[in-house]
């Protein structure tokens, strides 16, 4: 047996013995306890990066451990093959984007492979394959004819160059980010998908994913945003038109000063019609953002329309502004404005000189709104100003240099009728009145949003529609609508509308032109595995037997896109028989980032020029802090940046490749299991690599020059063993039972940390104990079965070349021997005055007096004593003694 570990040797061994023996292949077997355990699939970017690395050994980790505790696993792969990314390498290199997202499949198949995951190939999926996303187009026309698709206007970004359609992240400063042309808000003929009518489902059955992180179940409840409150019509001065508009806060209605519009707006677009002016601001707002995040830091603007709104309760007109931080695609596209109650409105009315008019104060002002009102019909000039309690403004009563705005619910006043109420009673009595006028009514709304699946562009999954020649719409019927592939895209414009052979049909009809949201293909990908193969359905009966997928691992950045949108379709697919379960998803975990250190110069116009860590020396003080730090290539100095995320933008990324070439894979993995909790950010640290390649060489060394020690020895009786053999044997059991419980709770860290612990009592076995052949033999096949989940391909190795079996996958899982851990004798620390002065060994079963007197019968005891009298013994049970003297 080699006693040199050669990890590239070792590992190429160990994956062409689990590829000859097909040891990842699953197969139903419903007398079997299944194990579905899934990490989101990557985007074929070209190479793996450590993010990947990560994500995907922790779930590897997981299925291996299952599939160790005898449970019939599940682990699949796939390509999330769609996207923009392909489309703009496309143009960069001149090539079908079918032709780069193939070889880079190919690329990073090979390097998944190296790294050792259990992966069953069989099932491998690529979203771009036309067996796979004609299902998804059968869905989508299963859904068109259930009316849960529509086809409605929306807003985009608009190159107007390139003449196509950018995401939000394409807009740099806004401008079109290949043309540099400044971009446009357009209004297209969008699909959308009625994931509203799924939203008190989506937001309820979020209370039974006990097995999801708490944060995840937070941040979709925010996003669904279930609000309760009023909508209400607001009739247009001198017209039968009415704005329809919803609010948490009618508690509020009776200080509305104005009416705001989106730009977009049908009245905003007619008013516009001869006023060059709104026009212009009109456009201006075109060329703005339409991401919520970007409404929400622009500044804010505004332009009259030049109408009025009828206050529903009180007639009374306010004017209507166009304002560019009201979304059409938001809600019905107009907002009622309370400056005195709101931030944002506040602030417009400042800027444009709009009145202030305060109707809540804090509840502990109830007598001043007592006051107020009492006071309401008196004469403007005659009103008395009065104090606001415990605070040095003065409030006036004609609120005509009102300066202040107070967001919280409190008192009504200045509102009419509803004055002195608490806003929880204004609520009700404003949506009352609204409803015995028939002005309003109580409502539910959701600030989730229809999806919007369409896109304009060429390298997505077809959307499976025909347009006839007089407007009316069909669902496809010969699938799937094949997208054509020997397409070299030029970013302008959307190719399938050049290529009649794709969009003309026979007697006038045309196919349409847009695309799936990339979302749409990964929103049902892990149910698709259950049925990789089947080619007469979605899915067929296997997907009953494997769903819901136990384990899920991916980042908490998709929590409120992809797995809500994977929720919603698994609530579609549920509706329409194919599966038998309410939620895909059992359990979730969210793995951290992988960070490192960034390092930079600035040129010559101070721009960061990012150098990579590897390429940088540092010099440090005792306590570990920098104090100076080099380029290695000319000796000059760089900035140290901060630790961040890994990216090619900040150039500290590590090459995974170039790592499992230099240490074997089982290092890197192991050492991206060893830093960090799976769920916290791991910080990269070549040491630590180093580290956990010199752990593996000492298991290595271990096994090997024990070999046949090992071999020959029986399994260990703890009649036979002495105390010190004993006690060797209750710290490995007792690592044992700790590693099974980290397994668990998904703590692999403290795994790898019990698995060094357990080496090191190995090494320092008595090598003229008895014992020591029985220990070994029992203390490595459990190190060798902790760490195979973590550090495969060595695991199997040294599993076969001790004896212990053919194939350490299909060993059983470590039992600890409740024997060993009996203690015979109990080991107390003793203290005087609090300060640690000695140990002491008692019968585990010695009663209170025994224990104090083996402890003030210590001598190191009695010599920190002296002369002083014991004035109390304290004893920690199975811990410590504690003499108190003086």
């Amino acid at each position: 047996m080699q006693t040199d570990y050669d990890p590239q040797a070792v590992e190429a061994a160990a994956q062409r013995y689990w590829e000859d023996n097909q040891s990842f292949k699953a197969v139903e077997d419903r007398s079997r306890e299944k194990f579905y355990c899934l990490s989101m699939f990557p985007y074929p970017s070209g190479r793996l990066h450590m993010g990947h690395v990560r994500n995907y050994t922790i779930g590897d980790v997981i299925a291996r451990h299952q599939r160790m505790l005898g449970k019939n696993v599940l682990q699949p792969m796939g390509w999330d093959a769609f996207g923009l990314p392909a489309e703009n390498a496309a143009i960069q290199k001149g090539i079908p984007p079918s032709e780069w997202t193939k070889s880079n499949i190919d690329y990073m198949r090979t390097q998944l492979k190296q790294l050792g995951f259990g992966y069953d190939w069989d099932r491998e999926l690529a979203t771009c394959d036309p067996d796979y996303y004609r299902w998804e187009q059968w869905l989508f026309t299963r859904l068109m004819e259930k009316g849960l698709v529509y086809r409605s206007q929306a807003t985009v970004n608009w190159d107007p160059i390139d003449q196509t359609v950018l995401a939000n992240e394409q807009v740099i400063d806004g401008k079109g980010w290949r043309s540099g042309a400044p971009v446009e808000k357009r209004e297209i003929q969008q699909w959308f998908v009625r994931i509203t009518d799924y939203a008190q489902e989506l937001l309820d059955a979020l209370d039974g994913l006990d097995g999801w992180p708490e944060q995840v179940r937070t941040m979709q409840r925010n996003w669904i945003g279930r609000s309760e409150g009023v909508e209400m019509r607001f009739w247009i001065e001198g017209s039968d038109e009415t704005l329809e508009i919803y609010t948490t806060r009618p508690d509020t209605l009776m200080g509305v000063t104005y009416v705001a519009v989106a730009a977009e707006h049908p009245l905003a677009r007619r008013a516009a019609e001869d006023q060059p002016a709104l026009a212009a601001f009109i456009d201006e707002c075109r060329k703005g953002g339409t991401s919520e995040a970007e409404i929400e830091t622009m500044e804010k603007k505004g332009h009259p329309l030049g109408l009025n709104a009828l206050h529903p309760v009180t007639g009374e007109a306010v004017p209507i502004f166009a304002a560019n931080f009201v979304l059409m695609g938001y809600g019905t596209g107009a907002v009622m404005a309370v400056p005195a109650h709101d931030e944002r409105d506040f602030y417009f009315a400042h800027k444009y000189g709009i009145p202030i008019r305060p109707v809540i104060v804090p509840e502990d002002w109830k007598d001043l709104a007592l006051e107020v009102t009492s006071a309401a019909g008196t004469p403007a000039e005659n009103r008395p100003v009065i104090s606001a309690p415990g605070d040095a403004a003065r409030v006036p009563l004609d609120w005509s240099d009102w300066d202040e705005r107070f967001e919280q619910k409190g008192i009504l006043i200045n509102s009419g009728p509803f004055s002195t109420l608490t806003s929880t009673e204004a609520f009700e009595s404003i949506a009352a009145w609204l409803t015995e006028h028939d002005k309003g009514r109580k409502r539910v709304n959701f600030r989730l949003r229809d999806w919007g699946v369409s896109r304009q562009r060429y390298w997505g999954c077809p959307i499976p529609v025909v347009n006839g020649p007089d407007g009316s719409l069909r669902p496809e019927t010969d699938l799937p609508v094949r997208l054509p592939e020997k397409v070299v895209v030029d970013g302008s414009g959307s190719p399938l509308k050049k290529m009649p052979s794709f969009s003309d049909l026979p007697g006038g009809e045309i196919r349409e032109t847009d695309t799936f949201d990339t979302f749409f293909e990964s929103s049902w990908y892990y149910a698709r595995y259950c049925s990789a193969d089947c080619d007469t359905a979605m899915l067929d009966a296997r997907a009953s037997y494997w769903l819901p997928v136990d384990q899920y691992v991916g980042g908490i950045e998709h929590a409120i896109l992809h797995l809500l949108y994977a929720r919603f379709f698994h609530k579609l697919m549920r509706d329409e028989g194919l599966v038998d379960c309410d939620e895909p998803f059992a359990r979730l975990l969210t793995q951290g980032m992988v960070v490192a250190e960034t390092w930079y110069r600035e040129d010559a116009d101070g721009r960061k020029q990012w150098i990579n860590p590897a390429e940088v020396q540092t010099e440090r003080d005792e306590k570990g802090r920098l104090v100076r730090a080099w380029l290695a290539a000319d000796g000059l100095p760089v900035t140290f940046g901060g630790i961040e995320k890994m990216s090619k933008s900040k150039n500290n990324g590590v090459d995974p490749q170039a790592l499992t070439e230099r240490y074997g894979a089982d290092t890197v993995r192991l050492y991206t299991m060893f830093t960090s909790p799976p769920e916290q950010s791991l910080e990269w640290n070549d040491e630590g690599v180093e580290g956990a390649f010199r752990f593996l060489k000492r298991l290595w060394w271990l096994a090997t020059s024990e070999a046949e020690t090992i071999r020959g020895a029986d399994d260990p009786a703890a009649s036979d063993l002495d105390e010190v053999a004993g006690d060797a044997r209750r710290e490995i059991h007792s690592v044992l039972k700790k590693a099974r419980f980290d397994y668990e709770r998904q703590q692999f860290n403290t795994v790898v940390s019990g698995c060094m612990t357990l080496v090191n009592v190995l090494y320092k076995l008595d090598p003229d104990s008895p014992a020591r052949g029985t220990l070994l033999r029992e203390g490595l096949s459990i190190v060798l079965r902790l760490l195979a989940p973590i550090a495969p391909h060595v695991t199997h190795h040294l599993w076969r070349e001790l004896g212990f079996g053919e194939d350490i996958l299909g060993s059983t899982w470590p039992e600890v021997d409740a024997a060993a851990l009996v203690q015979s004798t109990i080991d107390y620390v003793v203290q005087v005055n609090g300060k640690l002065r000695d140990t002491v060994k008692v019968p585990a079963d010695a009663d209170r007096a025994t224990i104090e007197a083996a402890a003030l019968a210590s001598e190191n005891a009695r010599r920190f004593i002296g002369e002083a009298t014991v004035r109390k013994v304290i004893v920690v049970p199975n811990k410590l003694v504690n003499i108190v003297a003086n």
